[in-house]
Formats: C-alpha cells, structure tokens, sequence
C-alpha cells in the first residue's frame, strides 16, 4: 500500500482489529532503521494514514485521532507501509519530521535501556519540550 492509495478497497478488511478495534504499529525512520515508536490505529487510522502519507493514529488516552505532529510540527510522512506476517501489526517505516518522535523531544520513544537492574535514558533531549509545545 502506497501513501495516497485507494483507502476504500478490501485491504482494511484483511486486518484482524482487536477487541476495541485497534492494531499496534511500529514506527521506524526509513533512513536508519531506528524504531521511533509504538502507538496504535483503529480502522479510520489507518486509512487516513495510506490516503494522506502521513501518520495518523488512534490516541486511547484521549479516545480520539492523533496527526503525528499535529501540535509539534514533527510529522512522520510514510515510506512504507506494511503489514507483518500474523496480521498482528502494523510496521510505518516513514521520515520522521524534524528528527525528534517523541514528545520528551528525543529521536525515539525508546530512550532508556536497563542497565544493572535499572532503567537508565541513553539518548540526549534534542530540543525542550516546553518549545516544542509550550507551557502545559
């Protein structure tokens, strides 16, 4: 599925959605490899995502979709988009936007490792959150 495909055909149709209507996706910067995130997208998620080019996902916390970037400014546009062998997941290999994914203002969501039985963050902050997203 190519960004800006046809979002009505039976593709969505194939992938088994769990019990609230979601599918985890993995994201990855195209360029390096580097998983950047692990969000979800219900079904109007995902097709949003194959007809705009950029990532869309489905917020569980605030129950509501979420343009990646919509307040940042660091849109994910995709790559790739690819669904893994069990239909199980979904994997968004995109240019992530600015280079930050996360909303600490790190390249990656994944920014601490354990290290002698405790979570230690191994990846420097890019930019301040606050300037990213103001006073909250």
């Amino acid at each position: 599925m190519s960004p800006g495909a046809n979002v009505a055909g039976e593709w969505l149709d194939e992938v088994p959605w769990d019990g609230q209507g979601l599918i985890p996706v993995v994201t990855q910067e195209a360029s390096t490899g580097r998983v950047l995130t692990l969000a979800w997208m219900n079904r109007d998620a995902l097709a949003e995502t194959a007809r705009s080019g950029e990532a869309v996902y489905w917020s569980r916390s605030r129950r509501k979709l979420w343009r990646k970037g919509e307040e940042s400014g660091h849109v994910q546009r995709i790559v790739e988009l690819r669904l893994d062998c069990d239909s199980d997941a979904i994997l968004l290999r995109v240019d992530q936007a600015g280079g930050i994914a996360c909303h600490t203002g790190r390249e990656s969501c994944f920014f601490r490792k354990l290290e002698n039985g405790r979570w230690v963050s191994t990846d420097p902050v890019l930019k301040d959150p606050k300037l990213i997203y103001g006073d909250k």
